[in-house]
């Protein structure tokens, strides 16, 4: 239990580190707006995404949340990851930007599985 506890949180800062803190500094910098309309995307999207993914990181960091709230910030952020990697593919091709949000998938997975495994569901009566 111990070592899901310290996993959880490794994981969660993880997820917390590149789409709470990194997107809250550097949102308005020249490489993000460049970013973002590489992908063809509008600039207000930027804008938008970033207050997404800073509410989606402190619903998961802060433990108040629980429950369906949290599996909402979870999902959200799945679907990010994985519009991400298909906007990467579709405009830049294979390379290592394509497969990187995949990656970060793979540990909110994580996340998200030692989550379920420390606070498990409660069962129906």
């Amino acid at each position: 239990m111990k070592s899901t506890k310290i996993l959880y949180w490794i994981f969660t800062g993880l997820i917390v580190a590149f789409e709470g803190v990194m997107p809250a500094l550097t949102f308005n910098s020249e490489l993000a707006k460049e970013g973002i309309s590489h992908l063809g995307y509008p600039d207000y999207f930027r804008v938008a995404l970033t207050i997404f993914k800073i509410g989606g990181s402190l619903i998961l960091i802060l433990p108040v949340f629980k429950g369906r709230i949290k599996e909402w910030a979870y999902a959200g952020f799945a679907f990010d990851f994985i519009f991400a990697a298909i906007s990467h593919f579709a405009v830049d091709g294979v390379g290592g930007q394509s497969f990187f949000p995949l990656i970060v998938l793979l540990v909110l997975m994580a996340s998200y599985y030692c989550y379920h495994k420390l606070y498990p569901a409660l069962k129906p009566v």
